[in-house]
């Protein structure tokens, strides 16, 4: 990493950090800050991100018995408190999702690509910012749904932060996250917690065993996860500058079968990123 502890020489060390009253954070430290998400992440932290740093990151200062920014910075640098790196980028990289978020990317899912697959090999399809595993449930509920158990298709969920992905392995969720479940399918896909568990729900057995769940950070290269039908990228790539966004989608087509299909959110586009894709409709490409 490029940023070091002698570039943060001179920042005040303020005081212990609480949840009401973080230290307040120089120019200086916060923009070694944007260095090394920009690295570690490729997530392109804009100048006024920094109340939002603050709000995620204050309350970790007094636990690693640090009382400014810098000094905090400087401990994540070193590795001197194991664990507090990801920790950290846990927190600053974690986002909102819910169950059936953009509905209109299941239905094209179901309508247009799942009753037309016929493929000898098994369906599989890559949520790649799978964040707390609301995606990967909602892909596991419309193929369940449309394909039936009968047929092979599996699901792959990765993230960068290991927290979100304990979540989504547990699949264990608040009853609150669940308004946006059609009611047949929470009946049908979900366990209703009862006693101690009352006011949660459990993603049912038979969906939990077609998923599964690895950490892997997209602005690195990917490992060996094999070739997939269809990747959700949704969310995630406008966090990224216009470089790291072309990286990430080569390296993401990379792992693509022949036209296959890949679905970014509504408020994203793949123009000018490459030229190895066609659009079929708004937020949804063929690979050529």
């Amino acid at each position: 990493m490029s940023a070091t502890a002698s570039a943060l020489a001179g920042s005040p060390p303020g005081r212990p950090a609480t949840a009401s009253f973080p230290p307040p954070i120089s120019d200086a430290d916060f923009r070694c800050f944007q260095r090394w998400l920009h690295e570690v992440a490729g997530i392109a932290l804009a100048d006024h991100k920094k109340t939002l740093l603050m709000g995620r990151l204050a309350k970790r200062l007094a636990p690693c018995g640090v009382g400014g920014w810098s000094a905090y910075f400087e401990l994540l640098m070193e590795g001197s408190r194991p664990g507090e790196l990801q920790v950290a980028i846990d927190l600053l990289t974690t986002n909102e999702t819910y169950f059936f978020r953009e509905p209109a990317h299941f239905s094209f899912l179901r309508d247009r690509l799942l009753n037309d697959f016929e493929g000898s090999e098994p369906l599989r399809i890559w949520s790649a910012a799978s964040s707390s595993g609301e995606e990967i449930y909602t892909l596991a509920m419309v193929l369940a749904d449309t394909l039936g158990m009968g047929r092979r298709w599996e699901i792959f969920g990765s993230d960068l932060s290991t927290r979100v992905l304990e979540t989504a392995r547990r699949a264990h969720y608040p009853m609150t996250r669940a308004e946006k479940i059609p009611p047949a399918f929470l009946k049908r896909f979900c366990l209703k917690g009862t006693g101690p568990q009352e006011g949660t729900f459990l993603i049912d057995r038979s969906l939990r065993e077609r998923v599964s769940f690895a950490q892997i950070n997209l602005n690195e290269n990917l490992p060996d996860i094999g070739m997939f039908d269809i990747v959700f990228i949704r969310n995630v790539m406008i966090y990224f500058d216009p470089e790291t966004k072309r990286q990430v989608m080569a390296r993401v087509l990379s792992r693509l079968k022949p036209h296959g299909h890949v679905f970014v959110s509504h408020s994203e586009n793949l123009h000018g990123l490459t030229d190895r894709v066609e659009i079929v409709k708004p937020s949804i490409y063929r690979l050529k």
